[in-house]
């Protein structure tokens, strides 16, 4: 497979010899004469690796640097740099740049620093057989590529995780994908959620009990924490753990032992902590709900997963998978959707995230007469959900930028078509395209 380049810099010159450089080397590149016709270019297709000039007029090199940083953290940088702004430079490295050249450079030397930023990333995420560990992630979506791509890094260490999600979002998926992608694979995962269960026997389910602890204690019950000894524990919607239980678990963390209920005695446990929460833990903070020292160990690294209304390209991918599982599990043929059942689906608001849609796809599978799903069923599976609507001008905003990026991808850049499935005419189609910073260029199909 092609990796795909992108340079930046407002000296054409420059782009095409460096562009030629890379791609005699084998790499696809890409062109932005301006950081802001960057970004734009990376929210469509993110590439493998950003060479930028530092000095820019508008948006410079560090400028570009800092935004392409918190969107696509793990995405390696390299700035172009005269003599004079060395200094520049090198504070650049210390904020996260991958790395720097100086003005002029060998191929050799330019080729060497590409290709050791690709080995940091290994590039795109790209599923092959040595991508087992995401088989139930199903995305097209780069920023969830690029959040995959986090994650990949993290697995391979034993620090904390704690993941951020709305309900329904997929925390437990991701949780047990970098369990997979662990050197703990072979041993057990355990995940609990600890909204699930009163106080007390929150705390006898983590850390055991001895017989006759408290009323009901018949025997020895070893925990969780001993359960999952040398694997993973998955600790789901830890912002809901009682406040006398924290001090519990960090005690636990602490001192990489536990002391089942009612015993004097404690136990060495080996286990590596994931951690989820739909709730805003740092206000839980600032009202001493959460305590900080907890916050702080469990929050070494922390992923956002975004809801699946940031990620609607993912939506058919995610109804082709439901629609093949369901129909497996029902024994029913694999049914199509009707397109305007798509389009419902692909609009919606989804509150319940992911979840929520296997549940629609679900009902409408289950009532699907024909091998066709019609939008009636669709529109009755949303119809208690109507209430959850986003604003109007938010809902507009992100659907007509949705709806122009996926037609214009669909016809390969060309406006004339894409305006005629539109049903507007060619003027009116460009003005939206400018009012949402998208060019042509950007969607023309390139010829490896």
């Amino acid at each position: 497979m092609t990796t795909d380049i992108l340079l930046v810099d407002d000296d054409t010159d420059l782009l095409k010899l460096i562009g030629l450089r890379l791609s005699s080397s084998g790499y696809r590149v890409r062109t932005a004469e301006s950081g802001e016709r960057a970004l734009a270019l990376i929210d469509i297709a993110p590439p493998a690796l950003v060479i930028t000039d530092l000095r820019m007029p508008g948006m410079d090199g560090m400028q570009l640097f800092d935004s392409l940083h918190r969107r696509h953290p793990t995405l390696p940088v390299i700035i172009l740099t005269a003599h004079g702004t060395i200094p520049e430079a090198v504070a650049a490295t210390e904020r996260g740049v991958f790395g720097f050249l100086t003005k002029p450079f060998e191929s050799k030397e330019l080729l060497e620093k590409v290709s050791a930023g690709l080995r940091l990333t290994a590039g795109p995420v790209e599923m092959s057989d040595n991508d087992s560990w995401r088989r139930d992630i199903i995305t097209r979506a780069p920023h969830m590529e690029d959040l995959l791509r986090q994650a990949r890094l993290v697995a391979e260490t034993d620090a904390s995780v704690l993941i951020y999600g709305e309900s329904g979002t997929g925390k437990e998926v991701l949780a047990r994908a970098i369990y997979r992608a662990s050197r703990r694979a072979d041993k057990p995962f355990i995940a609990v959620n600890c909204g699930a269960f009163p106080g007390d026997l929150l705390e006898s389910e983590l850390f055991g009990h001895v017989r006759g602890a408290f009323t009901g204690a018949v025997g020895e019950h070893p925990g969780l924490f001993q359960a999952a000894h040398g694997g993973t524990l998955f600790l789901d919607e830890i912002g809901d753990m009682p406040s006398p239980l924290q001090v519990k678990l960090l005690r636990t963390l602490q001192e990489r032992e536990v002391r089942p209920v009612g015993s004097t005695k404690t136990t060495p446990v080996d286990v590596r902590i994931i951690s989820a929460t739909h709730r805003d833990l740092e206000s839980l903070l600032a009202t001493n709900q959460f305590r900080e020292d907890l916050y702080y160990r469990l929050n070494v690294v922390s992923l956002h997963l975004p809801s699946l209304a940031e990620r609607r390209e993912d939506i058919p991918l995610l109804v082709a998978h439901f629609l093949r599982k369901l129909s497996e599990r029902y024994g029913k043929p694999v049914p199509a959707l009707a397109p305007d059942a798509m389009d419902l689906l692909t609009a919606a608001p989804w509150p319940g995230n992911i979840r929520q849609l296997l549940n629609v796809i679900e009902q409408a599978l289950a009532l699907s007469t024909t091998s066709l799903i019609p939008s009636s069923l669709i529109q009755k599976a949303l119809r208690e959900e109507t209430d959850s609507m986003p604003p109007l001008e938010e809902a507009r905003r992100t659907f007509e930028r949705d709806y122009l990026v996926r037609l214009l991808k669909m016809t390969g850049g060309n406006v004339t078509r894409a305006a005629i499935k539109a049903k507007r005419n060619r003027t009116e189609f460009y003005k939206l395209m400018q009012r949402h910073n998208l060019e042509l260029s950007m969607f023309k199909e390139d010829k490896d």
